[in-house]
């Protein structure tokens, strides 16, 4: 055989490999091409038809929208701080039950509604339904909040519901006096008007949800299991409408979360010999420590974009997106490991691509003079859903890699199941169909909240858990939460009380419509 015969087979070859290639191409972009144009997971639930159950229309009169502006301000007021599980303001948690005793006296004095107190200052409300062949349904909300202090640079004082330029500011506006004082309104203005629904319902209102819930929440699920309750769906607070929040998404979208991520807290120590600092040895506990710090630091957990609930909430938000950003979110089958690492340029969202891993506290030595024997870190992680708690542990240590230092897991848990979003999801389309009934120009989404809530506690009564209260969040907003000059508008504030008097009765439906197309199934 000549070389130009080997030759010439060569460049065949290559020819076929590339149009082979070229081949291969041209089907993915007809194919991402179609998958763009077609995919609309909204169309379903916006041409189906819905029971009507809505026999009480929301009204808010100008008197009405004075009285509950007053209580939520009243309410804003009180301090009911959780500094730890053993500093709870309980003072104001009691100031807080009589406020709602005198904001509330249909609530409290109906016949209908069985309230008690659990755990000293958490509430359990109970309203059967005519109907007792259909399962109840819960909604969740928690009256502690996080400290605040004025002299970190509020523009009104944390705890004065100070209104300016149409905004109330205070500690718990949006998280999560908002959602108690909101649920309460639309049961308290429903009763008035005779309202007696069709399913059953709870609503739980938790004391010490700021410090993980374990009295609050824990004795509410106790007692609600001990008495045999299952639940068709639970609805807490975690995601909310993010309006200019989402880079590239043309106009609204509402986060229903239905999922968390895991959680683990964990603590690296280094014991070493003390000793005089003029005689230091090549390492002490100090720098050993830092080391295997920043190996963690510089080896982050792998990328898990699309392998969780996440790829859902960016399809089903594909529609909103302009090209060529529609192109991508409509199809992250392909386009997910280029995605992600532009995610994880940013803080923000790289929270949606990994387990993050952030160095929140670090302890050694007790004098300039002396050799620490013993320094100490505290590791914050927040798991991904396709990690376990497990796994993320041996990670750690085999990025650490060092058996000088100690690795001890001081508190943990897996990431939370995954609720349904299907178009036979009966809480997240009820939910779905309350939220466009109010904006119907919103995009609605999945979503995974990347903090815990007291919902965590109740995956043995349901599963399906949905986190989410129709507060707006603007640019500017998100870091109000927990953080300083935290407010909601009145606006909104009107907006939260109609959506729950409009999510009760719509919860009221005995069985969800029938799709009106099949369409993607996401």
């Amino acid at each position: 055989m000549t070389g130009q015969s080997v030759s010439l087979r060569l460049t065949r070859l290559l020819k076929v490999v590339l149009l082979s290639l070229l081949f291969v191409f041209i089907v993915l972009i007809l194919v991402a091409t179609v998958r763009t144009i077609s995919l609309d997971v909204s169309t379903s639930l916006k041409l189906a038809k819905w029971e009507r159950t809505e026999h009480i229309p929301p009204n808010i009169t100008s008197e009405y929208r004075e009285r509950l502006i007053s209580n939520f301000k009243e309410a804003i007021r009180i301090p009911t701080v959780s500094f730890s599980e053993k500093n709870i303001n309980t003072t104001a948690l009691d100031e807080f039950y009589g406020l709602m005793r005198k904001a509330f006296p249909t609530l409290f004095s109906s016949h209908l509604v069985l309230h008690e107190v659990v755990a000293n200052y958490s509430h359990l409300f109970w309203v059967p339904g005519t109907d007792l062949s259909l399962e109840p349904y819960m909604l969740l909300a928690h009256i502690d909040v996080v400290p605040a202090n004025e002299s970190d640079g509020w523009d009104a004082p944390p705890f004065s519901a100070q209104e300016i330029d149409g905004f109330i500011y205070g500690r718990g506006t949006i998280d999560n006096k908002q959602s108690v004082m909101g649920i309460l309104e639309a049961l308290e203005y429903l009763l008035a008007r005779g309202y007696m629904p069709r399913r059953g319902f709870y609503v739980g209102l938790g004391h010490d949800e700021e410090v993980s819930g374990l009295q609050g929440a824990v004795n509410i699920v106790k007692a609600l299991k001990e008495r045999g309750v299952e639940l068709e769906f639970v609805l807490d607070e975690g995601l909310a409408v993010l309006d200019g929040i989402i880079s590239g998404l043309q106009g609204p979208a509402a986060l229903i979360g239905i999922s968390e991520k895991g959680a683990a807290t964990v603590k690296l120590s280094v014991t070493t010999p003390t000793g005089h600092s003029s005689m230091p040895p090549p390492e002490g506990s100090i720098g050993i420590l830092a080391a295997a710090i920043k190996r963690l630091e510089d080896n982050p957990m792998p990328r898990l974009f699309g392998e969780g609930p996440e790829r859902g909430t960016f399809e089903h938000l594909a529609q909103s997106f302009g090209l060529p950003l529609r192109f991508i979110m409509s199809n992250l089958w392909l386009f997910s490991p280029l995605l992600s690492r532009v995610m994880e340029r940013r803080p923000d969202t790289n929270a949606f691509v990994r387990t993050t891993t952030a160095i929140t506290m670090f302890n050694a030595g007790v004098k300039v003079n002396v050799l620490p024997s013993y320094a100490e870190a505290v590791v914050n992680l927040r798991i991904h859903s396709a990690q376990s708690l497990q796994e993320v542990l041996d990670m750690i240590e085999g990025t650490v890699a060092d058996e000088r230092v100690k690795i001890e897991l001081l508190d943990g848990f897996d990431p939370l199941p995954v609720s349904s979003f299907s178009s036979k999801a009966f809480g997240y389309q009820v939910i779905k169909r309350t939220v466009l009934d109010m904006f119907p120009q919103v995009a609605i989404a999945p979503g995974v909240c990347v903090g815990n809530t007291d919902s965590r506690h109740y995956t043995d009564l349901t599963k399906d858990i949905y986190r989410f209260a129709p507060t707006w969040f603007k640019p500017g907003d998100p870091k109000r939460f927990h953080g300083i000059n935290e407010r909601i508008s009145i606006k909104n504030y009107e907006e939260l009380v109609v959506f729950y008097i409009k999510l009760f009765q719509n919860c009221d439906i005995r069985d969800l419509p029938l799709p009106h197309s099949a369409g993607h199934e996401l």
